[in-house]
């Protein structure tokens, strides 16, 4: 999948990523991946993305942004979006397509090797832009799950498709290992920890294939 001595960046669609993982029954953790990606070139950035609710009294991702922050991840957080829909129901938005699709453009030019940690299809275009600056571009998600998390079209379009499923060992811890009262400062490790709006109730429908699961929200 890499290079050695190969230039790489990560790119980190948190909430995609955590609903990945958590419908293959473990968590991310990532101090590991890190790692993991450390030892197979020179790991430029590794971005992740994340919407936060900013007037919330506590924000149980906090404990996650801000380990991430302290350990060798770019954070890139925007506040969410409350409206309500025709139902008179209550969701909130979050995109953070846009952001993470400027970064890899002005990163492109200095980078080998883009690892995309998404499975929605909004960024096949991306990764073909990317791809035309000569960068190789591995999409990290999975096929095993009913539906697949990985968008047919952004599969296709990257130069390799890694199943995450695959990366659990090296990567991934079980949910029990998570540990009861995260820590923030260095050293700290918060594990899979996400907040409860990007997770799906039990016995809601699974998502559809690639999609953004921070596009909407409901309570």
């Amino acid at each position: 999948m890499t290079v050695p001595g190969e230039k790489i960046a990560l790119f980190i669609d948190g909430a995609n990523l955590y609903a990945t993982a958590k419908s293959l029954g473990f968590d991310i953790d990532y101090k590991k991946l890190l790692g993991e990606f450390q030892s197979r070139g020179y790991l430029l950035r590794a971005f992740y993305y994340t919407a936060v609710i900013e007037d919330q009294e506590y924000s149980s991702i906090r404990p996650l942004i801000d380990w991430l922050d302290y350990n060798g991840y770019s954070v890139v957080t925007k506040a969410t979006k409350e409206f309500v829909d025709q139902t008179g129901r209550r969701k909130v938005k979050g995109n953070m397509d846009i952001e993470l699709a400027v970064d890899a453009m002005e990163i492109a030019g200095t980078i080998d090797h883009m690892v995309l940690f998404s499975g929605d299809g909004d960024f096949r275009s991306l990764v073909e832009a990317v791809q035309r600056k000569g960068v190789r571009v591995t999409v990290i998600s999975t096929v095993t799950t009913q539906p697949p998390m990985v968008a047919d079209e952004l599969r296709r379009q990257a130069d390799v498709f890694t199943d995450i499923i695959t990366l659990r060992n090296k990567i991934g811890r079980e949910p029990s290992e998570r540990p009861i009262r995260p820590r923030t400062e260095q050293g700290g490790d918060p594990g899979g920890q996400h907040p409860a709006f990007l997770q799906r109730p039990a016995g809601a429908p699974p998502q559809r294939a690639g999609a953004a699961v921070e596009d909407d929200f409901e309570d």
